[in-house]
């Protein structure tokens, strides 16, 4: 007897699922039980829009710079976080050059795009569950302000191979021309944690001191036929950009480099975080399914859905902990106050430790744990994956089982993680405090 109609796309999964490698497996996210574009969000965006409605707050318009200052007001991001980016590489290219580059604005749950003359603040940011949801707001001072939520003409872009195969964030590094036109041919880099100083920031300004190292940012490609070319000395150890161009357009002066340091973190963090929700719940449907059709039924997870768990815990449990990042080869700093402000925020345990304190000598963080393990679409990750991926974060953390893969752990590095989190995360599973009940 075949199984309701609204089952077969999840069984047709599961054939997939079982027949193909990780990154052979497509699962379309619009199907059962993702739901991209039909599910309700509960991101800070949408939050905002119902406060907007009902009459709770309102947003102010700026003659210069449209709804940009209170839309960063409500949503608590930094002005430090500036940074500006002058490769043609938005739906808003047109306003794009070298001399009006695109500033990006962030905190740990939303991003925001502002163009000057654009007609939209550009917005994505992280559902708990559905991850990265995009969003356009008009600027139009005549009509209430509304957050038009955009999905096909964005998947366009942020739903591919670069964004783990969902919908997600993406932070390039490419050759531009003099008029900001990616070069293609030339080749294009995804900044990660995990690239080399010198494929960073292409088409990005940069204001910070960064030593002996050299990246791509602040300068373009002037013989568009030789890359090798790019003239890096011109764009190294920049802390002002007034003779490049025009800052007084901006809300700060600023193209922070830690501030771009922490946004390729988080980039691919909430990617990753997506994928493992994704796949989680793929598995665990799949599963329920299949135990439908057989008449069983078990609160435990089977064995090819703990193999699914690990194919997604593997990737975020490496990139959580800063396994496979690029070291620095000199010091760094930033110009515009980002660093003092990002770690104000904690939380902080007895010893005024926090994963959010840089290290900036070899590393990016001084505790090599992301920040984000605080976050709502972390904690929010399906119970029996997130109980998969704490018992995982254990192994490597209060039992060092392996080592081999996190070399850039050191027994101390690891003491000093576990003692923050088991002071500043209070729904850590039990045996963490006291691991002898960990069966």
């Amino acid at each position: 007897m075949l199984p309701p109609e609204k089952n077969i796309a999840l069984l047709c999964a599961a054939l997939i699922l079982l027949c193909t490698t990780p990154s052979e497996a497509f699962i379309s996210f619009e199907g059962t039980p993702i739901q991209y574009s039909t599910r309700k969000t509960t991101d800070p965006v949408a939050k905002l829009q119902e406060r907007i409605e009902s009459g709770q707050i309102a947003l102010e318009y700026d003659p210069d710079k449209g709804y940009l200052p209170s839309v960063l007001e409500h949503l608590d991001i930094p002005v430090s976080s500036q940074v500006l980016v002058f490769s043609k590489t938005s739906f808003q290219a047109p306003h794009i050059t070298r001399e009006t580059p695109r500033a990006v604005y962030f905190n740990d749950d939303v991003y925001i795009g502002w163009v000057q003359g654009g007609e939209v603040i550009e917005v994505s940011t992280v559902d708990p569950e559905q991850g990265a949801i995009f969003y356009a707001l008009h600027q139009n001072p005549d009509h209430p302000p509304d957050f038009d939520r955009q999905t096909d003409a964005c998947l366009q872009c942020h739903a591919s191979p670069l964004t783990e195969s969902v919908p997600g964030h993406l932070f390039r590094s490419v050759y531009t021309d003099k008029l900001g036109n990616p070069i293609l041919k030339a080749g294009t880099f995804v900044t990660t944690q995990n690239s080399p100083m010198n494929e960073r920031w292409g088409g990005w300004y940069v204001t910070g001191r960064h030593g002996d190292q050299r990246h791509m940012g602040n300068v373009c490609l002037i013989d568009t036929e030789n890359p090798e070319d790019l003239p890096v000395e011109e764009g190294a150890n920049l802390t002002r950009l007034d003779s490049l161009i025009d800052t007084t357009p901006y809300l700060s002066p600023h193209s922070d480099l830690v501030a771009l340091m922490v946004l390729e973190h988080q980039t691919t963090m909430h990617n990753l975080i997506t994928h493992a929700n994704y796949q989680a719940r793929i598995a665990m449907a799949i599963q329920r399914e299949l135990e439908e059709m057989e008449g069983i039924s078990t609160d435990e997870p089977s064995t090819s859905t703990l193999k699914r768990f690990s194919y997604a815990a593997d990737p975020l449990l490496k990139y959580l902990l800063f396994a496979e990042e690029a070291p620095l080869e000199s010091p760094v700093r930033g110009t515009a106050g980002f660093a003092k402000e990002f770690e104000s925020l904690g939380p902080h345990d007895q010893l005024g430790r926090s994963l959010r304190d840089f290290d900036l000598r070899v590393r990016t963080f001084k505790y090599p744990c992301s920040f984000l393990i605080y976050s709502d679409s972390f904690d929010q990750l399906p119970v029996p994956f997130l109980e998969y991926l704490y018992r995982r974060l254990w192994e490597v953390l209060g039992e060092g089982k392996t080592e081999s893969e996190y070399p850039n752990l050191s027994e101390e590095d690891r003491i000093a993680i576990l003692e923050i989190l088991l002071e500043t995360k209070p729904d850590l599973p039990s045996y963490w405090k006291h691991p002898d009940t960990l069966n």
